[in-house]
Formats: C-alpha cells, sequence, structure tokens
C-alpha cells in the first residue's frame, strides 16, 4: 500500500491497484497527484475537507472516480452538479478494495454549533494493510486495524484525547493528518504528545515533517 499525505486531512490511499482520494479540502494545496482516481470520498461537508471550488474540476479530470460522501454534503455535492453516492448505502466495493463506513457524527466543536455528519472509512483488501481515515471524531471503533490516520490537531480535540485514541485503536503504524492550523514548532509538541504518550506498540509515520509525503506500508 502506498500512501501519501497531500495536506491536513487529505490523503491518497493507493491498495489492491486501486486509486483513492480522501477529503480534499481548502487546505490542500496541490492536487496534482490526484489523477487516475478509482474514487474521491469525503467524510464530512466542511472546507477543510470538501473544497467547493475545486471539487468538480478534480472530478472532470477523474471521469472513471465514483464520488462517495456522508448523507448532509450530498446536498452540497448536488448543488455542485456532481453525481454522488451515500455512505449510508452501506459496504462498498471500489475495484479490490473494501469501503467501510464508520461512524455518524463530527464530534463537537462547540456546543454553539450545530453537529453536522461525519462518515469515516475502513479501507481494506486480501493481502494489503488495512487503513482508517476517522474524519473529524475520535468516538467510532473501526475494529482492528493496521493503519491509523489521526488527526494531530482541532478545535474539538484535546491533546490528551488525540493520544488516548491512538492508544485505544493500536494500530501498528498511525500517521498524523488533520494538522493545517499548526504553526511547526506547535506541530512539533503535538507529534511528540502522540508519539510519547499514545501507544507503546504504535509506530508514528510523520509524512508531512519530515520531508516525505509518501510512505510505502506493507
Amino acid at each position: 500500500m502506498m500512501l501519501t499525505h497531500l495536506g491536513h486531512s487529505c490523503v491518497l490511499v493507493e491498495l489492491a491497484d486501486t486509486r483513492l482520494l480522501i477529503d480534499p479540502g481548502v487546505f490542500t494545496s496541490n492536487l496534482s497527484a490526484a489523477t487516475d482516481l478509482d474514487a474521491v470520498i469525503i467524510t464530512h461537508q466542511h472546507p477543510d475537507h470538501l473544497d467547493q471550488a475545486r471539487l468538480p474540476e478534480l472530478m472532470t479530470a477523474n471521469p472513471r472516480a465514483r464520488l462517495i460522501a456522508d448523507p448532509e454534503s450530498l446536498t452540497v455535492l448536488r448543488g455542485l452538479g456532481l453525481d454522488a453516492s451515500g455512505h449510508d448505502e452501506g459496504t462498498a466495493m471500489i475495484g479490490g478494495v473494501t469501503v467501510t463506513p464508520v461512524g455518524r457524527q463530527h464530534a463537537v466543536i462547540n456546543p454553539a454549533l450545530p453537529v453536522i455528519t461525519n462518515v469515516g472509512v475502513r479501507l481494506s483488501a486480501p493481502g494489503e494493510p488495512s487503513i482508517y481515515h476517522p474524519g473529524d471524531t475520535l468516538a467510532e471503533d473501526p475494529g482492528a486495524v493496521d493503519v491509523l490516520l489521526f488527526p494531530l490537531n482541532a478545535p474539538w480535540q484535546a491533546s490528551q484525547e488525540m493520544t488516548a485514541f491512538i492508544g485505544r485503536i493500536g494500530a501498528r503504524q498511525a500517521v498524523p493528518i488533520h494538522d493545517g492550523l499548526l504553526r511547526p514548532n506547535g506541530r512539533a509538541i503535538y507529534l511528540q504528545h502522540a508519539r510519547d504518550f499514545g501507544h507503546p506498540d504504535t509506530e508514528i509515520i510523520d509524512l508531512a515533517g519530515e520531508g516525505q509525503h509518501t510512505v510505502r506500508l506493507d
């Protein structure tokens, strides 16, 4: 499996000869690698996960890609003239990959704000590592996974909640995402917390801060 972090929560997953892009949002500066896609997956409608300005062009450039989203994002996508299907239709097969929806709600940001839908995804294929992208929640249980994509920082998340999430999931490897609000010095602190207080058997692989953006995971 090849995993490329394209910025913030946007990742390109190459698994079982299938290319899936998750959460291309406004903090993703460069989508040039997002070609020959089999699917684009949206966990929720916030702009840092769904860039309404660029998504139509992205889908035009990837005409065979399926667009899959959480229930409330479907209205947004159809308003953009895009054909999309909902996670609530259940587990989907995209190429050789099983896409399993996980969860229904975004984490609470502030009691004054409405709670929107958020559907994370577990990706799996025979003989390949499984991977979980939670979108914006730590509350769900994807079952056993080999690779966890974990939010490093968010307005709805404390550092101790992030490290507890890593510890609870107990994946063999974990990759920080959702880091677009952090300056380098703050990012380094959150990353060190993940390594020191997460899970003793989880290897933290940082694809944004170490000069690399793609890794092969076996």
